[in-house]
């Protein structure tokens, strides 16, 4: 049973500092998602996010951003990783908190 217990308490310990991790990097990465706008032929790029209630559109320019892209795509990522973490500790406290008899 203790060995049991020994494997819960380093799960949870393990996915406690991937939260933390992935909280940290996702503080980095820009938020919104990349919006093109075609205005007299011509294309411009805009980063668009929420700020409170607002939607809030940010000039990037003409050239399309790759680099701010792949950012976004990887705040995916993360984002989805984060719950599938938090969905996993929630099953190891759930599990902890169990009599076994």
């Amino acid at each position: 049973m203790r060995i049991l217990q020994g494997i819960l308490s380093e799960s949870k310990e393990y996915y406690q500092d991937l939260k933390k991790k992935i909280a940290k990097k996702l503080l980095v990465l820009p938020r919104g998602s990349i919006k093109e706008r075609v205005i007299a032929g011509k294309k411009y790029y805009y980063l668009q996010y929420r700020k409170a209630e607002k939607i809030v559109q940010k000039y990037l320019g003409r050239q399309k951003p790759e680099v701010l892209t792949k950012q976004i795509k990887e705040r995916g990522i993360l984002k989805e990783e984060l719950k599938k973490v938090n969905e996993a500790l929630k099953i190891i406290i759930r599990s902890e908190g169990r009599k076994h008899v």
